[in-house]
């Protein structure tokens, strides 16, 4: 029998549970049941909380409108549990490398979460620049940000984000879903009867410097050297007082004591004519750094009534990062238009174009060409000023200014001429049609388009370490993305059951192509251009075109509102695998039940209690050209070079089997609610590439091996532990932790699986963890005391593991004040148990620039004795009584393959974000035709507590295209961000 129709009231509060109320009830403050809110699922599909079996947080407009962010990523970090938002610390546009319950794939690349926009995934590829994070005497580039898909969203437009963390919640979207889902919602039209309603944003913000490492001011340039009367000395050239000690990078010269040397004179760009003051320059390095802005003007227009709605906005954004000539300027445009044709079709589109340009980005890695390199470099007895006038006397565009080393660039060549711009054109958008045939019987068609062009380009200088006679270079990228889906759907309600099934189809095409032409060598120095090149390599297009095609269902089943089952299966035909692997089925599971009704246990202190589960298990298929050995153009016409790694024509897809259980509860009259979950997830048959022995011809080979185990638990809650009418405190929190284990590894295989400048080494085995560090550590007595040999520390004969790039647990806190028109909001967050290697840490203790490399200066002659022991004939132990200069203490025990020495814990807290609003009442705006009035401070990152000696724990390296967590490689500082916004809807 169905059910009278009713007007429901939904009554939202927290948005962990849910319940209807008809409306009629009368129903009092603070006595709230529950919740029933509405999420959007996959495809699209809208649920009720209350009937999923898995988890599916909801982050609402106001996370992305208040907490401005260049990546709208990046505002959700320290705000669910279980996802981490990882960016590289490389200027402006941070391109995020997001992660839901940690790394189910070996390679690092294949463990992104899912974007999707409005029911259409997005592709959100991102190319590099084809240069590794370390590079320093390749005479190669450098690795440089210019942002993915990601970037292309407008935080303005975004209506809600929902967080789908297991395989279960995203099987019907098939092998990119395998590391869940972020379902994207953009705005639409909500007036009523028409009425046009206009809203401005408008945000201003500025950034600094938020943490700096701790360099040492007291000793200037040189390496202990010593003149004629055996004192320690400076000379800038050959002069009076002896051989000239200005070459050296090193910072172990003399004490900064009022003394007088022949330096730099950057009158003559030489030596000095007379001895000039000793003295440091403490802002040498900060000082370089400015004060970076960014101002957004976004306005949006909408408007709906019971057949029509529509929603368009415009936004620009422009940013100066905070090195001197870089930043970007964004504009978006959105479109959304939904109409109801007749009373059984509906038609709605939704529609953006974006541009990104800039003339520059900054460059990161450990690079001639990048000012991380720069800054590790800089001595403190060095002016900045000296480098600004940029090229020598009358040498303009031939011969730079760089006085103590031509391996180190001018800080201002690289920010002025050293450009790497790029013009970003995208288009996303879908068109959806829906035929309700009649109440029980419906039809979607839709049809998603996302259309990426850009256009790089690179330019280098004469005179620059790399490129003696400079180098130009044009990228063109095409990325073109299709989605079609077809779903049909049918619901009856039977008495107490409710049934409801969909099955459809989807075709997935995906083309990609890059041109690059590069100018090595410039005949004229200063002019950019393909006709001026010495010499240009013959590169041909390299594709790399996919195709997916599926065909799905869900069937869901509903028992009087109490017990809930939902039924899913996929399979896919992909044309990266061989035909006899290409098609590949996978189905889901999961349940829900409503305990607090089933056993009738409401009351005043429990209101609703929820258990759910869910198994899933996805197929994973590959990237493209994996199948057959390929051959690639070579600089020299007409040939070619043979591949290095040997395909494999029998792959298979990837299977990755996902088991969730978790409860969901709200207390107090649902001023408490709380989530719990437990999890575990298997990967096995993955896509790996292992080593061959040289004399095969190939350096690696790709073979299905491997199996990981992801176990963890998630933990979170929202209260309000003081709620009236002038004054409310809503609190919110989560805590997650997964362990992560390896379980079987390729027969054969090193367990070497990638590394980053041939020093970490990320390596498996067998009970050990994706993300286990592996490098070279002090070699240790019995006792734990470190072993010397001749008063330096004695190598190790082989790598061994020395931490995880990934903590053991995360959390985040917010807290939100409401005190009559005023909101007071801020939000911590932190992690615990992870490490990172530090390359600038390397480089600046063995050159004495940090503070660390201060003990033992004042020790006569410079001399120190390292604390430990040496290894005696017999093998016993004994003190390490040798003396050595401290330059070469230092030198050995930060040196670059001591990974333990240079390595840290990133364990931190941050405030992340904090922001204090006022509201005007409606009595003062409504005269001037206003519906709201909102003005703001904000700020970002505000303050930090960390043990990481350099600028950010939560640093990862831009290796190429890749964002490899847990190395620090020419890691950018962090902006500490504070702002102000205004807001105004009439």
């Amino acid at each position: 029998m169905r059910k009278e129709t009713q007007k429901l009231l939904v009554l939202s509060l927290l948005g962990l549970v849910s319940v209807n109320l008809a409306a009629q009830q009368k129903v009092k403050k603070d006595t709230v049941k529950g919740i029933d809110e509405v999420v959007v699922t996959a495809l699209g599909i809208k649920r009720h909380d209350k009937a999923l079996g898995y988890v599916a947080e909801k982050v609402g407009s106001e996370t992305f409108e208040e907490t401005q962010n260049n990546n709208w990523a990046q505002s959700m970090e320290g705000k669910v549990a279980g996802l981490k938002v990882q960016t590289a610390g490389a200027g402006p546009l941070g391109t995020a490398r997001i992660t839901l319950r940690g790394e189910k794939s070996i390679m690092m690349d294949h463990n992104y979460a899912l974007i999707v926009v409005d029911g259409v995934p997005m592709g959100n590829s991102t190319t590099g620049s084809d240069t590794p994070a370390y590079g320093a005497g390749s005479g190669g580039d450098v690795p440089i940000d210019m942002g993915n898909g990601l970037n292309n969203i407008n935080p303005d437009d975004i209506e809600s984000v929902t967080v789908l963390k297991g395989a279960s919640a995203a099987a019907l979207y098939g092998s990119r879903a395998a590391n869940g889902a972020l379902m994207i919602t953009t705005k639409s039209g909500k007036t009523k009867n028409g009425k046009l309603k206009v809203t401005f944003n408008s945000y201003s913000s500025f950034d600094t410097v938020l943490k700096w490492p701790d360099w040492q001011y007291e000793y200037g340039q040189g390496t202990l050297a010593k003149n004629s009367a055996g004192q320690f000395y400076y000379s800038y050239g050959l002069s009076a007082d002896g051989v000239s000690t200005g070459g050296t990078s090193s910072a172990f010269g003399p004490k900064f004591a009022g003394q007088y040397y022949f330096q730099y004179d950057p009158t003559v760009q030489g030596q000095s004519k007379e001895r000039q003051l000793w003295r440091p320059y403490e802002d040498n390095i900060k000082g370089f750094w400015r004060t970076g802005s960014t101002y957004s003007n976004s306005v949006s227009l909408e408007s709906s009534n019971e057949k029509t709605s529509f929603r368009t906005s415009l936004t620009y954004l422009n940013n100066e990062w905070m090195m001197p000539n870089t930043g970007f300027d964004r504009f978006n445009l959105a479109l959304s238009f939904a109409h109801q044709l007749t009373k059984k079709l509906k038609i709605s589109t939704k529609f953006s174009y974006n541009t990104t340009t800039s003339d520059n980005l900054p460059a990161t890695g450990y690079n001639n060409q990048s000012i991380s390199y720069f800054m590790i470099f800089q001595n403190p007895n060095v002016d900045l000023e000296w480098y600004k006038p940029i090229w020598k006397y009358g040498q303009e565009q031939v011969d730079q200014i760089h006085p103590f080393s031509s391996y180190i660039d001018n800080p201002y060549l690289i920010a002025y001429e050293m450009l790497n711009g790029v013009k970003k054109k995208t288009i996303t958008g879908n068109i959806t049609a829906d035929y309700q045939f009649n109440n029980n019987f419906s039809l979607m068609l839709r049809s998603g388009i996302e259309i990426l062009n850009e256009k790089r380009t690179t330019r280098r200088p004469w005179s620059s370490a790399n490129y003696l006679k400079g180098y130009y270079r044009e990228q063109f990228i095409k990325n073109h993305e299709y989605n079609n889906d077809l779903l049909f759907s049918y619901k009856i309600d039977l008495n107490k059951f409710s049934l409801s099934a969909s099955a459809g189809g989807s075709m997935r095409y995906n083309e990609y192509v890059m041109n690059d032409y590069q100018a090595i060598g410039l005949k004229t120095a200063g002019e950019y251009n393909l006709t001026n090149a010495l010499s240009i390599p013959v590169k041909y297009p390299v594709p790399r075109d996919k195709q997916v095609d599926s065909v799905y269902g869900l069937f869901t089943v509903g028992y009087d509102n109490k017990i809930f089952v939902d039924v899913t299966g996929r399979n896919d035909w992909s044309s990266t695998l061989p035909k006899a692997n290409r098609s590949f089925f996978y189905p889901s599971v999961s349940t829900s039940f409503i305990l607090s009704d089933i056993f009738n246990l409401k009351s005043n202190s429990l209101n609703f209690w929820k258990l759910r589960g869910s198994w899933a298990k996805v197929g994973i298929d590959s990237d493209p050209y994996l199948l057959d050995n390929y051959y690639t153009a070579s600089n020299i016409t007409g040939s070619v070079i043979s591949p290095t790694t040997f395909n494999n024509p029998a792959l298979k897809p990837e299977k990755n089997t996902n088991i969730e259980a978790g409860m969901d509860f709200s207390l107090f009259k649902s001023r408490l609610n709380l989530n719990f979950t437990a999890y575990q997830n298997v990967s096995e048959n993955q896509i790996i590439p292992v080593s061959l022995p040289n004399e095969s011809g190939f350096s690696k080979r790709i073979i299905n091996a491997g199996k990981i185990r992801n176990r963890g638990l998630e933990l979170s809650m929202d209260a309000y532990p003081v709620k009236s009418k002038n004054f409310s405190w809503k609190i919110g929190g989560n805590w997650s932790t997964n362990e992560n284990r390896v379980m079987s590894v390729p027969e054969g295989f090193d367990g070497i699986v990638s590394n980053v400048g041939g020093v970490v080494f990320y390596k498996m085995e067998v009970g050990g963890s994706l993300g286990d560090m592996y490098g070279y550590k002090l070699l240790r007595s019995p006792d734990g005391k470190v072993v010397y040999r001749d008063g330096l520390t004695e190598i190790p004969a082989g790598i061994e593991k020395v931490g995880n790039a990934f903590p053991k647990w995360r959390a985040g806190l917010q807290n939100d004040f409401k005190i009559k028109n005023f909101t007071i909001s801020f939000s911590f967050d932190g992690q615990y148990g992870g490490i990172a290697y530090s390359q600038s840490h390397h480089k600046m203790s063995e050159q004495g620039k940090l503070k660390s490399t201060l003990p033992g200066r004042e020790n006569p002659g410079g001399m120190i004795i390292g604390d430990g022991v040496v290894q005696n004939p017999d093998g016993s132990y004994s003190p390490n009584t040798k003396a050595v200069t401290v330059s070469s203490y230092y030198g050995d025990y930060y040196r670059r393959a001591n990974v333990e020495t240079n390595s840290f814990s990133t364990d931190f807290i941050k405030l992340r974000d904090a922001r204090i609003s006022y509201s005007f009442s409606k009595d003062m705006i409504q005269p001037l035709g206003l519906e709201d009035l909102t003005l703001a401070i904000f700020g970002k990152n505000l303050w930090m507590w960390t043990k990481f000696p350099m600028f950010d724990p939560e640093v990862a390296t831009l290796d190429n295209a890749t964002i490899t967590p847990g190395v620090e490689m020419g890691q950018l500082p962090t902006a500490r961000t504070v702002g102000f916004q205004l807001n105004l809807k009439f």
